[in-house]
């Protein structure tokens, strides 16, 4: 895949972030109506594994998309190559954003 500098770049990440959140927080308040989810199960039940299978496939094209952009970024400075590390910045900043999300709402018990 080709990645090339485009301003689409400065705002897919925050709004994979963004799609990514109202998934994870959506699907607790659906899968804590739907399922017999009790605090005394801890952390092992179907709603965190939900939330972390999620967070692991927001996460990793996040993280590609970082790469991708780093790995294409002109040598020469010009706004190519400041557009390019800004939109691998931002893909990695939407990345640890999902995991901070995320991991807390995996390991937690959920339906408090």
């Amino acid at each position: 895949m080709t990645v090339k500098p485009h301003p689409v770049h400065l705002v897919l990440g925050l709004t994979i972030w963004a799609i990514y959140f109202v998934v994870v927080y959506g699907g607790m308040s659906v899968g804590c109506e739907i399922t017999d989810v009790s605090n005394q199960q801890g952390p092992w039940t179907v709603v965190n594994a939900f939330v972390l299978l999620v967070t692991i496939a927001f996460t990793i094209p996040l993280l590609w998309l970082a790469w991708l952009c780093h790995q294409r970024t002109p040598a020469e400075p010009t706004q190519a190559r400041f557009m390019m590390r800004l939109a691998a910045v931002l893909y990695l900043l939407s990345a640890v954003a999902t995991l901070l999300v995320g991991f807390p709402g995996a390991i937690y018990p959920p339906c408090l």
